[in-house]
């Protein structure tokens, strides 16, 4: 089995306007790019050529990003294991999860 090109834990996922789960994972294996719950279920999964994941301009914070998989827009809030958020810690997280997204030719901005 192939390890994974890119694996966060603890991330908040939503998708407008509610919350999907406060520790899922978010991974990027074999060329697709996957959202699943803390039991892990698949909240959604596409190609990563076919991602889109930007920073949101109107978070005003450095840990969370915007996936769109398949047309449905989620927010992404990296760092949301521990008691108190890192901002720092997940803000390197969402860095690395970007730099993934676009080494595997999918848009990032």
């Amino acid at each position: 089995m192939a390890e994974a090109d890119f694996s966060a834990t603890g991330v908040r996922i939503e998708r407008w306007p509610r919350s999907l789960t406060r520790a899922g994972e978010v991974l990027i294996k074999d060329g697709r790019l996957a959202l699943l719950t803390s039991y892990g279920r698949v909240i959604d999964t596409a190609p990563v050529r076919a991602v889109r994941a930007s920073r949101p301009w109107f978070a005003g914070r450095d840990d969370a990003m915007v996936a769109t998989l398949n047309g449905t827009r989620y927010r992404l809030t990296m760092g949301q294991r521990t008691p108190e958020p890192d901002e720092a810690a997940g803000s390197a997280v969402a860095g690395r999860l970007m730099e993934a997204v676009r080494r595997a030719g999918g848009d990032s901005s």
